[in-house]
């Protein structure tokens, strides 16, 4: 008999209430695929990029990035997963908001068994792209200095605990006093409430004047001119998300009033679309995860016929750490 998994689908953009559980039939995995039967599920900003449009999708699309689970199948020429091996992912196409899927295989992972399906669905795209901002985007080494926004977010905390464990200073900002307490508590060095006070003088009067090596910044048009300022000359500027809107069109030339600046545009996908590379980054975050250098904080979670509540407290700047979808 025809399997079928519960699966979060949008049949036109817009708010959360375009977001509807559906019954989708299950195949089985093809040549470089496998099906894996979910645990849980991960909840990033970019669900609600692709949810709203802003990164179109064919419509209809289910939706979701992240997730961890069991494989039940694998197609051939798959010869790193196995059935009955526990595994996370974050991978596109988009779907993860389910209960099983078929997808391609590369970017699904193995997981130790030291690590809960739970962390592993909360952390695995966050993670890895902590990964790739502070190992393979511009060189960082212990000493250096960067600024952080949205630090108490499921990105951020995890980027706290990172720079600590590798001797980088991390500025954070956030939104609350209890927000910036929760990003000290887990490693910044420093974190600004952005509300009460104006971060790139904040950032001046820490740094003595001199700027950051690096900013990272994933909220976009609302830091984005702030952040340019907070820049030691030949700093480089990180701009990895727009959770504020996007940011708005550069004149190239500032950046060279700035301190001959360099900028960047990167994407997680770009640099796990390489089997051999995403399996690395993997195993990194999984050896920061064992070795207890990094705690995966899941302070929200929401049944899967609650994701249009999950979104709306997602948008609303309502969460801290990692939200997670029960499967």
């Amino acid at each position: 008999m025809q399997q079928t998994a519960r699966t979060v689908v949008i049949h036109e953009f817009g708010g959360p209430e375009v977001l509807q559980v559906e019954d989708r039939q299950l195949g089985d995995p093809g040549p470089g695929e496998v099906r894996i039967r979910h645990h849980a599920c991960g909840l990033n900003f970019i669900d609600v990029y692709q949810r709203t449009g802003l990164y179109p999708l064919d419509l209809p699309h289910a939706l979701g990035m992240e997730a961890a689970g069991l494989i039940e199948a694998v197609g051939e020429g798959v010869t790193h997963l196995e059935p009955g091996q526990r595994a996370a992912y974050a991978a596109t196409p988009s779907g993860a908001y389910c209960e099983a899927r078929v997808m391609p295989a590369a970017q699904v992972c193995p997981l130790p068994d030291g690590i809960s399906f739970d962390a592993a669905a909360a952390m695995m795209l966050k993670g890895m792209t902590v990964e790739y901002l502070f190992h393979r985007t511009t060189p960082l080494k212990r000493g250096d200095t960067v600024l952080f926004h949205a630090a108490a977010g499921g990105v951020g905390l995890i980027a706290c605990q990172w720079a600590k464990s590798e001797g980088i200073t991390l500025i954070g900002t956030a939104g609350t006093d209890e927000k910036c307490s929760l990003a000290q508590f887990n490693g910044a060095a420093h974190c600004i409430n952005y509300r009460t006070e104006n971060f790139a003088e904040r950032v001046a009067e820490i740094t003595q004047g001199k700027g950051v090596n690096v900013v990272m910044d994933s909220v976009g048009a609302d830091t984005f001119e702030g952040s340019l300022d907070c820049l030691k000359p030949l700093g480089m500027m990180i701009s990895f998300g727009n959770a504020s809107g996007p940011v708005p069109p550069l004149n190239i030339g500032i950046l060279g009033q700035k301190g001959s600046l360099k900028i960047t545009r990167p994407t997680l996908f770009t640099h796990i679309s390489d089997q051999t590379v995403c399996q690395a980054m993997a195993r990194r975050l999984f050896g920061k995860v064992e070795g207890g250098e990094v705690k995966i904080h899941i302070d929200q979670r929401f049944p899967l016929d609650q994701v249009a509540d999950a979104h709306r407290a997602l948008e609303a700047r309502q969460t801290t750490g990692s939200t997670i979808l029960d499967i």
